[in-house]
């Protein structure tokens, strides 16, 4: 059996509020679970000590049993520190888009021009 720990969404439309919860991976998302590890509730302020809320000692416990942390809820055992960061790279996120750059080398371009303009 093939366990994960992740989210299961709760709450009315574009109210979501989720259960943190171990269960089988072949199971629904929102359907049945072993047990509910915790919560996230994705409206509250991100220094809001609710908004994630973990039964620590559960999640050790299921995750040495075999059980795998989803996406997610790793990202959310990390800032707890139950598991270690991994190193993500997204190398693209930052580079700007074409037209971005077309007016980039523009403005450089007209800098370049005006500094030389008023050196003579």
């Amino acid at each position: 059996m093939s366990m994960k720990i992740r989210l299961a969404r709760g709450g009315s439309k574009k109210r979501p509020h989720y259960a943190i919860v171990a269960t089988d991976s072949r199971m629904p998302r929102d359907g049945r679970f072993i047990e509910k590890l915790g919560t996230y509730n994705p409206l509250l302020a991100k220094d809001d000590e609710r908004r994630v809320v973990l039964d620590i000692e559960r999640v050790q416990y299921w995750m040495g049993h075999g059980a795998q942390p989803t996406d997610r809820v790793a990202r959310f055992l990390e800032n707890a520190g139950v598991v270690e960061k991994k190193v993500r790279n997204n190398p693209k996120k930052a580079v700007p888009g074409k037209k971005a750059q077309e007016r980039a080398e523009e403005k450089a371009e007209k800098a370049a021009a005006a500094a030389e303009a008023a050196e003579e």
